[in-house]
Protein backbone atom coordinates (compact mmCIF):
# COMPACT_ATOMS: atom_id res chain seq x y z
CA UNK A 1 0.00 0.00 0.00
CA UNK A 2 2.95 2.35 1.22
CA UNK A 3 5.25 3.75 -1.39
CA UNK A 4 8.61 3.71 0.57
CA UNK A 5 12.08 2.67 -1.03
CA UNK A 6 13.91 1.85 2.07
CA UNK A 7 16.12 4.32 4.36
CA UNK A 8 18.62 7.19 4.06
CA UNK A 9 21.01 8.64 6.44
CA UNK A 10 20.40 12.36 6.88
CA UNK A 11 24.11 13.05 6.99
CA UNK A 12 25.83 11.43 4.39
CA UNK A 13 22.86 9.98 2.42
CA UNK A 14 23.59 6.12 2.67
CA UNK A 15 20.96 4.21 1.41
CA UNK A 16 19.61 1.25 3.37
CA UNK A 17 17.03 -1.62 3.15
CA UNK A 18 13.72 -1.41 5.28
CA UNK A 19 14.90 -2.57 8.70
CA UNK A 20 14.60 -1.97 12.31
CA UNK A 21 17.88 0.27 12.28
CA UNK A 22 18.13 4.20 12.97
CA UNK A 23 21.50 4.85 12.85
CA UNK A 24 24.13 5.44 10.07
CA UNK A 25 26.83 2.54 10.71
CA UNK A 26 28.77 4.77 8.37
CA UNK A 27 28.56 8.45 9.66
CA UNK A 28 26.17 7.77 12.63
CA UNK A 29 23.58 9.93 11.12
CA UNK A 30 19.93 9.31 11.71
CA UNK A 31 18.27 7.58 8.96
CA UNK A 32 14.66 8.54 7.40
CA UNK A 33 12.46 6.79 4.55
CA UNK A 34 12.85 7.29 1.14
CA UNK A 35 9.40 7.77 -0.64
CA UNK A 36 8.91 7.45 -4.52
CA UNK A 37 6.73 10.77 -4.63
CA UNK A 38 6.23 10.20 -8.07
CA UNK A 39 4.49 7.06 -7.64
CA UNK A 40 2.51 8.31 -4.56
CA UNK A 41 1.24 11.59 -7.01
CA UNK A 42 -0.30 9.12 -9.11
CA UNK A 43 -2.38 7.83 -6.26
CA UNK A 44 -3.11 10.71 -3.84
CA UNK A 45 -5.50 13.68 -4.59
CA UNK A 46 -7.59 15.95 -2.34
CA UNK A 47 -10.61 13.94 -3.72
CA UNK A 48 -9.21 10.24 -2.17
CA UNK A 49 -8.06 11.41 0.54
CA UNK A 50 -11.52 13.32 1.30
CA UNK A 51 -13.15 9.99 0.59
CA UNK A 52 -11.63 8.05 3.33
CA UNK A 53 -12.10 7.76 7.20
CA UNK A 54 -11.54 10.99 9.09
CA UNK A 55 -8.48 9.23 10.86
CA UNK A 56 -4.72 9.73 10.35
CA UNK A 57 -4.79 6.72 7.62
CA UNK A 58 -6.28 9.09 5.26
CA UNK A 59 -2.88 9.82 3.99
CA UNK A 60 -1.60 6.53 4.51
CA UNK A 61 0.66 6.70 1.16
CA UNK A 62 2.80 8.83 3.28
CA UNK A 63 3.58 6.60 6.05
CA UNK A 64 6.30 3.69 5.79
CA UNK A 65 4.02 0.44 6.45
CA UNK A 66 3.94 -2.05 3.13
CA UNK A 67 0.15 -2.80 4.30
CA UNK A 68 -3.01 -1.51 5.70
CA UNK A 69 -2.67 -0.77 9.32
CA UNK A 70 -2.70 -3.16 11.87
CA UNK A 71 -2.97 -0.64 15.29
CA UNK A 72 -4.08 2.64 15.82
CA UNK A 73 -6.72 2.99 13.42
CA UNK A 74 -9.29 5.60 15.07
CA UNK A 75 -6.15 8.02 15.78
CA UNK A 76 -5.98 11.29 14.14
CA UNK A 77 -7.87 14.03 12.41
CA UNK A 78 -7.94 15.53 15.60
CA UNK A 79 -10.52 19.23 15.71
CA UNK A 80 -8.83 22.44 14.50
CA UNK A 81 -10.93 25.35 15.77
CA UNK A 82 -10.59 29.33 15.80
CA UNK A 83 -9.69 30.27 18.85
CA UNK A 84 -11.61 33.59 18.95
CA UNK A 85 -11.84 34.25 22.48
CA UNK A 86 -7.85 33.01 23.12
CA UNK A 87 -7.01 35.22 19.83
CA UNK A 88 -8.77 38.45 21.67
CA UNK A 89 -7.23 38.05 24.82
CA UNK A 90 -3.71 37.88 22.55
CA UNK A 91 -5.04 40.38 20.08
CA UNK A 92 -4.42 37.94 17.29
CA UNK A 93 -7.45 37.81 14.20
CA UNK A 94 -6.77 34.24 13.17
CA UNK A 95 -5.82 32.38 15.91
CA UNK A 96 -6.39 28.41 15.72
CA UNK A 97 -5.91 25.58 18.24
CA UNK A 98 -5.01 22.27 17.11
CA UNK A 99 -6.20 19.95 19.82
CA UNK A 100 -4.56 16.50 19.91
CA UNK A 101 -5.60 16.61 23.35
CA UNK A 102 -8.68 14.23 22.71
CA UNK A 103 -6.67 11.95 20.62
CA UNK A 104 -7.46 8.37 20.29
CA UNK A 105 -6.94 6.45 22.44
CA UNK A 106 -4.48 7.85 25.11
CA UNK A 107 -5.71 11.89 24.54
CA UNK A 108 -2.47 13.35 23.40
CA UNK A 109 -0.42 13.21 20.20
CA UNK A 110 1.91 9.91 20.50
CA UNK A 111 -1.31 7.91 19.43
CA UNK A 112 -0.20 9.13 15.94
CA UNK A 113 3.48 7.90 16.25
CA UNK A 114 2.85 5.02 18.11
CA UNK A 115 0.20 3.65 15.44
CA UNK A 116 2.71 3.58 12.73
CA UNK A 117 5.61 2.24 14.84
CA UNK A 118 3.61 -0.58 16.23
CA UNK A 119 1.86 -1.42 12.84
CA UNK A 120 5.56 -1.18 11.67
CA UNK A 121 7.01 -3.53 14.14
CA UNK A 122 4.29 -6.30 13.36
CA UNK A 123 5.31 -6.01 10.10
CA UNK A 124 8.96 -6.80 10.85
CA UNK A 125 7.79 -9.73 13.24
CA UNK A 126 8.18 -8.33 16.91
CA UNK A 127 5.92 -9.67 19.68
CA UNK A 128 7.37 -7.47 22.18
CA UNK A 129 7.44 -3.72 21.56
CA UNK A 130 9.31 -0.89 24.30
CA UNK A 131 9.65 2.45 24.59
CA UNK A 132 11.41 4.96 26.91
CA UNK A 133 9.25 7.67 28.27
CA UNK A 134 8.61 10.89 29.71
CA UNK A 135 4.79 9.71 29.84
CA UNK A 136 2.64 9.92 27.43
CA UNK A 137 4.19 7.89 24.63
CA UNK A 138 4.33 4.86 27.85
CA UNK A 139 0.60 5.28 27.75
CA UNK A 140 0.20 5.29 24.15
CA UNK A 141 2.57 2.06 23.84
CA UNK A 142 0.98 0.34 26.68
CA UNK A 143 -2.90 1.03 25.50
CA UNK A 144 -1.71 0.10 21.43
CA UNK A 145 0.31 -2.91 22.37
CA UNK A 146 -2.60 -4.17 24.61
CA UNK A 147 -5.37 -3.81 22.04
CA UNK A 148 -2.64 -5.36 18.97
CA UNK A 149 -2.06 -8.30 21.48
CA UNK A 150 1.79 -7.56 21.98
CA UNK A 151 4.07 -7.65 25.11
CA UNK A 152 5.09 -4.20 26.46
CA UNK A 153 7.90 -2.68 28.45
CA UNK A 154 8.00 0.72 29.42
CA UNK A 155 10.77 2.77 30.87
CA UNK A 156 10.10 6.45 32.37
CA UNK A 157 11.49 8.41 35.06
CA UNK A 158 10.21 7.23 38.72
CA UNK A 159 9.28 10.35 39.65
CA UNK A 160 6.90 11.67 36.81
CA UNK A 161 3.07 12.45 37.04
CA UNK A 162 0.78 9.84 38.78
CA UNK A 163 -1.68 10.21 36.10
CA UNK A 164 0.73 9.08 33.37
CA UNK A 165 1.77 6.03 35.83
CA UNK A 166 -1.34 4.91 36.04
CA UNK A 167 -2.29 5.32 32.64
CA UNK A 168 0.59 3.27 31.41
CA UNK A 169 0.08 0.68 34.39
CA UNK A 170 -3.87 0.39 33.81
CA UNK A 171 -2.95 -1.47 30.43
CA UNK A 172 -1.24 -4.82 31.40
CA UNK A 173 2.34 -3.01 30.45
CA UNK A 174 5.39 -3.58 31.97
CA UNK A 175 6.28 -0.65 33.78
CA UNK A 176 9.99 -0.02 35.00
CA UNK A 177 10.87 3.63 36.63
CA UNK A 178 14.40 4.29 36.63
CA UNK A 179 16.27 6.66 39.28
CA UNK A 180 17.37 9.74 36.93
CA UNK A 181 15.97 11.72 33.92
CA UNK A 182 14.84 11.09 30.65
CA UNK A 183 18.56 10.81 29.33
CA UNK A 184 19.60 8.18 31.64
CA UNK A 185 16.59 5.90 30.66
CA UNK A 186 17.30 6.68 26.70
CA UNK A 187 20.89 5.42 27.64
CA UNK A 188 19.54 2.08 29.40
CA UNK A 189 17.13 1.43 26.67
CA UNK A 190 19.61 1.54 23.99
CA UNK A 191 21.51 -1.19 26.05
CA UNK A 192 18.66 -3.46 26.15
CA UNK A 193 17.31 -2.90 22.97
CA UNK A 194 20.81 -4.57 21.88
CA UNK A 195 20.56 -7.22 24.00
CA UNK A 196 16.92 -8.38 23.78
CA UNK A 197 15.89 -7.58 20.41
CA UNK A 198 12.83 -5.61 21.18
CA UNK A 199 10.84 -3.26 19.13
CA UNK A 200 11.61 -0.17 21.04
CA UNK A 201 9.49 2.33 19.05
CA UNK A 202 11.95 5.36 19.92
CA UNK A 203 15.30 3.41 19.34
CA UNK A 204 15.38 0.95 16.73
CA UNK A 205 12.03 1.43 14.98
CA UNK A 206 12.32 5.58 15.19
CA UNK A 207 12.56 6.55 11.52
CA UNK A 208 9.00 4.53 10.96
CA UNK A 209 7.54 5.76 14.34
CA UNK A 210 8.55 9.89 14.01
CA UNK A 211 6.75 9.57 10.24
CA UNK A 212 3.50 9.38 12.45
CA UNK A 213 4.02 12.86 13.53
CA UNK A 214 3.53 14.37 10.11
CA UNK A 215 -0.02 13.63 9.84
CA UNK A 216 -0.52 16.27 12.17
CA UNK A 217 0.62 18.49 9.71
CA UNK A 218 -1.59 17.37 6.86
CA UNK A 219 -4.12 17.74 8.86
CA UNK A 220 -3.76 21.43 9.33
CA UNK A 221 -3.40 22.12 6.35
CA UNK A 222 -6.02 19.83 4.78
CA UNK A 223 -8.66 21.25 7.76
CA UNK A 224 -7.01 25.49 6.95
CA UNK A 225 -9.16 24.53 3.39
CA UNK A 226 -5.77 23.10 1.78
CA UNK A 227 -3.55 26.33 2.66
CA UNK A 228 -0.83 26.47 4.86
CA UNK A 229 -0.89 28.68 8.18
CA UNK A 230 1.17 32.06 8.42
CA UNK A 231 2.41 31.14 11.62
CA UNK A 232 2.38 27.75 14.08
CA UNK A 233 3.76 26.95 17.25
CA UNK A 234 5.00 23.53 18.27
CA UNK A 235 5.97 21.75 21.42
CA UNK A 236 9.07 20.57 21.68
CA UNK A 237 10.98 17.41 23.66
CA UNK A 238 13.57 15.92 21.13
CA UNK A 239 12.58 18.31 18.36
CA UNK A 240 11.12 15.37 15.72
CA UNK A 241 7.73 16.84 16.04
CA UNK A 242 8.43 20.64 14.76
CA UNK A 243 10.59 18.91 11.86
CA UNK A 244 8.16 16.18 10.75
CA UNK A 245 5.19 19.42 10.44
CA UNK A 246 7.20 21.19 8.13
CA UNK A 247 8.39 17.62 6.08
CA UNK A 248 4.55 17.14 6.10
CA UNK A 249 3.94 20.57 4.17
CA UNK A 250 6.75 20.49 1.83
CA UNK A 251 5.35 16.54 0.55
CA UNK A 252 2.16 18.19 0.16
CA UNK A 253 3.43 20.95 -1.93
CA UNK A 254 5.60 18.07 -3.91
CA UNK A 255 2.67 16.12 -4.63
CA UNK A 256 0.65 19.20 -6.24
CA UNK A 257 -2.10 19.02 -3.11
CA UNK A 258 -1.29 22.87 -2.41
CA UNK A 259 0.82 25.64 -3.86
CA UNK A 260 4.55 26.45 -2.18
CA UNK A 261 6.71 27.38 -1.00
CA UNK A 262 6.67 26.87 2.59
CA UNK A 263 6.01 30.05 4.09
CA UNK A 264 5.14 28.98 6.80
CA UNK A 265 7.66 30.42 10.55
CA UNK A 266 7.86 28.01 12.86
CA UNK A 267 7.86 28.46 16.50
CA UNK A 268 9.39 26.08 19.10
CA UNK A 269 8.44 26.00 22.77
CA UNK A 270 10.53 24.53 25.67
CA UNK A 271 9.90 24.78 29.30
CA UNK A 272 12.53 27.40 31.10
CA UNK A 273 14.07 24.36 33.29
CA UNK A 274 15.05 22.32 30.12
CA UNK A 275 15.27 24.34 27.17
CA UNK A 276 18.49 23.17 25.22
CA UNK A 277 17.11 23.37 21.66
CA UNK A 278 15.54 27.11 22.43
CA UNK A 279 19.02 28.40 24.00
CA UNK A 280 20.56 27.25 20.77
CA UNK A 281 18.14 29.61 19.04
CA UNK A 282 18.38 32.58 20.82
CA UNK A 283 21.96 32.15 21.07
CA UNK A 284 21.60 31.85 17.10
CA UNK A 285 23.89 29.26 16.64
CA UNK A 286 23.80 25.78 15.08
CA UNK A 287 23.69 23.49 17.75
CA UNK A 288 22.70 23.11 21.34
CA UNK A 289 24.07 22.54 24.62
CA UNK A 290 22.58 19.61 26.55
CA UNK A 291 21.13 20.58 30.06
CA UNK A 292 22.19 17.80 32.42
CA UNK A 293 19.82 18.23 34.98
CA UNK A 294 15.75 18.58 33.76
CA UNK A 295 14.14 21.06 36.27
CA UNK A 296 10.49 21.85 35.05
CA UNK A 297 7.25 20.91 35.73
CA UNK A 298 6.70 20.33 31.79
CA UNK A 299 8.49 16.24 32.57
CA UNK A 300 6.57 15.29 29.23
CA UNK A 301 9.15 17.71 27.37
CA UNK A 302 12.02 17.26 29.83
CA UNK A 303 14.29 16.11 27.72
CA UNK A 304 18.12 17.42 28.20
CA UNK A 305 19.52 16.18 24.70
CA UNK A 306 16.99 16.01 22.35
CA UNK A 307 18.08 13.74 19.49
CA UNK A 308 16.50 15.88 16.85
CA UNK A 309 17.43 19.48 18.34
CA UNK A 310 20.16 20.33 15.40
CA UNK A 311 17.53 19.61 13.04
CA UNK A 312 14.80 21.32 14.90
CA UNK A 313 17.09 24.73 15.55
CA UNK A 314 18.04 25.03 11.67
CA UNK A 315 14.37 24.57 10.67
CA UNK A 316 13.02 27.50 12.78
CA UNK A 317 15.82 29.22 11.75
CA UNK A 318 15.55 28.71 8.37
CA UNK A 319 11.61 29.35 8.67
CA UNK A 320 12.67 32.77 9.90
CA UNK A 321 10.70 31.54 13.50
CA UNK A 322 11.81 31.87 17.03
CA UNK A 323 11.62 29.52 20.28
CA UNK A 324 10.55 30.76 24.14
CA UNK A 325 10.99 29.06 27.19
CA UNK A 326 8.00 29.87 29.79
CA UNK A 327 8.87 29.57 33.30
CA UNK A 328 7.18 27.26 35.62
CA UNK A 329 4.58 30.28 36.52
CA UNK A 330 3.69 30.82 32.84
CA UNK A 331 3.39 27.66 31.73
CA UNK A 332 0.23 27.10 34.71
CA UNK A 333 -1.01 30.49 33.46
CA UNK A 334 -1.16 28.89 30.35
CA UNK A 335 -3.23 26.04 30.97
CA UNK A 336 -5.56 28.18 32.72
CA UNK A 337 -5.76 30.87 29.92
CA UNK A 338 -6.55 28.09 27.60
CA UNK A 339 -9.15 26.57 29.92
CA UNK A 340 -10.82 30.00 30.73
CA UNK A 341 -11.08 31.47 27.40
CA UNK A 342 -11.61 28.04 25.12
CA UNK A 343 -12.47 25.41 27.26
CA UNK A 344 -9.50 23.03 26.57
CA UNK A 345 -7.72 21.38 29.96
CA UNK A 346 -4.43 20.50 28.82
CA UNK A 347 -1.48 19.13 30.52
CA UNK A 348 2.38 21.00 30.50
CA UNK A 349 3.72 20.88 27.82
CA UNK A 350 0.30 22.51 26.71
CA UNK A 351 0.56 25.51 28.74
CA UNK A 352 4.27 25.58 27.41
CA UNK A 353 2.99 25.91 23.99
CA UNK A 354 0.31 29.04 25.21
CA UNK A 355 3.23 30.07 27.46
CA UNK A 356 5.23 30.86 24.38
CA UNK A 357 2.65 31.89 22.15
CA UNK A 358 1.70 34.67 25.15
CA UNK A 359 5.92 35.45 25.01
CA UNK A 360 5.81 35.79 21.06
CA UNK A 361 3.13 38.29 20.92
CA UNK A 362 4.49 39.92 23.38
CA UNK A 363 7.69 40.63 21.49
CA UNK A 364 6.12 41.61 18.22
CA UNK A 365 7.39 38.03 16.58
CA UNK A 366 3.64 37.58 15.29
CA UNK A 367 1.77 38.80 12.80
CA UNK A 368 -1.89 39.96 14.76
CA UNK A 369 -3.25 39.44 11.29
CA UNK A 370 -1.70 36.31 10.58
CA UNK A 371 -3.10 32.71 10.59
CA UNK A 372 -1.72 31.21 13.43
CA UNK A 373 -1.60 27.55 14.73
CA UNK A 374 -1.11 26.71 18.11
CA UNK A 375 -0.37 22.99 18.62
CA UNK A 376 -1.70 21.16 22.04
CA UNK A 377 -0.43 17.74 22.24
CA UNK A 378 -1.70 16.44 25.52
CA UNK A 379 -4.74 16.28 27.89
CA UNK A 380 -4.66 17.62 31.24
CA UNK A 381 -5.90 15.37 32.94
CA UNK A 382 -2.61 13.92 32.93
CA UNK A 383 -0.73 16.58 34.98
CA UNK A 384 -3.08 17.60 37.44
CA UNK A 385 -1.00 18.23 40.25
CA UNK A 386 0.67 21.35 37.75
CA UNK A 387 -2.68 23.12 38.72
CA UNK A 388 -4.02 21.69 41.76
CA UNK A 389 -3.17 24.29 43.93
CA UNK A 390 -4.47 27.04 42.37
CA UNK A 391 -8.30 25.28 41.59
CA UNK A 392 -8.74 23.11 45.12
CA UNK A 393 -10.32 26.31 47.24
CA UNK A 394 -14.26 26.50 46.72
CA UNK A 395 -17.07 27.63 49.50
CA UNK A 396 -18.99 25.03 51.12
CA UNK A 397 -22.81 25.87 51.73
CA UNK A 398 -25.77 24.54 53.46
CA UNK A 399 -28.27 23.25 51.31
CA UNK A 400 -30.56 26.49 52.42
CA UNK A 401 -31.42 29.13 49.53
CA UNK A 402 -30.66 31.98 51.83
CA UNK A 403 -26.86 30.47 52.38
CA UNK A 404 -26.62 30.96 48.78
CA UNK A 405 -28.33 34.70 49.16
CA UNK A 406 -25.96 35.49 51.59
CA UNK A 407 -22.97 34.34 49.71
CA UNK A 408 -24.11 35.86 46.16
CA UNK A 409 -24.47 39.40 47.72
CA UNK A 410 -20.92 39.28 49.58
CA UNK A 411 -19.42 38.31 46.00
CA UNK A 412 -21.79 40.85 44.26
CA UNK A 413 -20.51 43.40 47.30
CA UNK A 414 -16.80 42.08 46.87
CA UNK A 415 -17.17 42.56 42.73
Amino acid sequence: MTINTGLKCRECGRRYPNAPVHVCEYCFGPLEIVYDYDEIKKRLSREIIASRPPTMWRYRELLPIDGDPTVGLHVGYTPLFRADRLGKTLGLKNLYIKNDAVNHPTLSFKDRVVGVALSKAREFGFKTVACASTGNLANSVAANAAQAGLDAYVFMPADLEQGKIIGTQIYGARLIGISGHYDDVNRLCSEIAGKYGWAFVNINIRPYYAEGSKTLGYEIVEQLGWRLPDEIVVPMAGGSLITKIAKSFEEFIRLGLIRGPVGTRFHGAQGAGCAPIVAGVKNRSDFFKPVKNPSTIAKSLAIGNPADGFYAIRQIRQSGGWAEDPTDDEIVSGIKLLASTEGIFTETAGGVTVGALCRLVAEKRIDPDATVVACITGNGLKTQEAVSRQVMEFPVLPAKLDAFDTYFDSQSRAA
